[in-house]
């Protein structure tokens, strides 16, 4: 009989309950947090699993293959360390840390075990516009990638700067941290690695003290470049990100929800210019990229591969973000 992978998550709030309705081929074992309410709540939907409030014990189970991760950023990396030690492999959620030098502590200990694969969630990549809008650079449709301009925001809720994503010992840092990281890792994806970075954090609007809003200009060695904001203080949700190429432009816009119905756009240029050919996608159907996500984690598992968003996908984007704060002034939970 084929083994069902046995999962453990900790940190059941919002990312957590996302993460437990989204396992395919896999059963979920133990839900943990330190608010034994919200481990309930959890746990009830699936027959046979456990709630706790301790996350070791959690992780420690025999009948655990597989630990997710969904933690505060403060957490994130004493969690996936003990994880990795105890032979499980670790599904942690971005940033992955709350700086660089933390996640090194956490590299160091996967590279110690060979049987092990830690994946960053890094969902963004498996939104179907997303997909989409791989197969056609990797099918060379753009023609050579000249820059990506994005945007990503959402307009906070009341007693947002009260969260634990405004306390920067929780956290490491505000908008940038959050979302930015997204729009970091997407470029990368595409465009490659930074070798030029430059930007701007600040709180404008909300009472915390970690940022409200992140400008950045991202450069490679071929300077190809990433102009890119995120923002808390956006009233109306929104994700735009736009990737030109020599022949050919893609739009991907909306992530469902409050974002808007997902959709990717693609604008081919004519050998005479003027308004180009035009082809759209929707995608109406709802957000799956956290299934396809750990459905593919489950094949880097079954193949012993190092997963596509890994840990040093995650240190490319906390380094950007380290840097920014650092130039902006900003000295967090350090």
């Amino acid at each position: 009989m084929k083994h069902i992978p046995g999962v453990a998550i900790l940190g059941c709030g919002l990312i957590g309950k996302k993460r437990s309705k989204a396992l395919p081929g896999a059963k979920l074992v133990v839900c943990a947090d330190i608010e034994e309410n919200r481990a309930q709540s959890v746990a009830a939907e699936f027959p046979g699993c456990e709630a706790t409030t301790d996350w070791q014990k959690a992780v420690q189970r025999d009948d655990v293959d597989i630990v997710i991760v969904a933690t505060t950023n403060s957490a994130l990396v004493e969690t996936s360390i003990t994880a990795v030690q105890a032979g499980k492999h670790v599904l942690v959620e971005k940033p992955a840390a709350r700086d660089v030098a933390e996640l090194d502590l956490l590299i160091a200990a996967a590279a110690q075990k060979n049987n092990v694969q830690v994946r960053v969630g890094f969902n963004h990549r498996y939104h179907p516009a997303l997909l989409k809008a791989r197969e056609l650079v990797d099918a060379g449709e753009l023609g050579e990638l000249m820059f990506v301009r994005g945007r990503y925001g959402h307009g906070g809720r009341k007693g947002y700067d009260r969260e634990w994503r405004a306390n920067p010992v929780l956290s490491g840092g505000g908008e940038l941290i959050d979302q930015g990281v997204h729009l970091i890792d997407l470029s990368r994806w595409f465009l490659g690695d930074f070798s030029e970075i430059q930007g701007f954090a600040h709180t404008y609007f909300w009472d915390m003290p970690v940022d409200d809003n992140g400008f950045l200009l991202l450069r490679t060695a071929k300077d190809q470049t990433a102009f890119l904001h995120v923002s808390c203080t956006e009233w109306k949700n929104l994700f735009s990100f736009e990737i030109y190429g020599k022949n050919a432009k893609l739009h991907i816009e909306g992530l469902g929800g409050s974002y808007g119905v997902e959709k990717v756009s693609f604008y081919k240029m004519l050998p005479e210019m003027g308004p180009p050919d035009t082809t759209s996608w929707e995608y109406p159907r709802g957000d799956n990229s956290w299934a396809l996500e750990f459905a593919e984690f489950l094949e880097d598992i079954r193949l012993m591969r190092t997963p596509s968003a890994n840990l040093m996908d995650a240190r490319a984007a906390l380094t950007v973000v380290e840097k920014i704060y650092k130039d902006s002034g900003y000295d967090h939970y350090a």
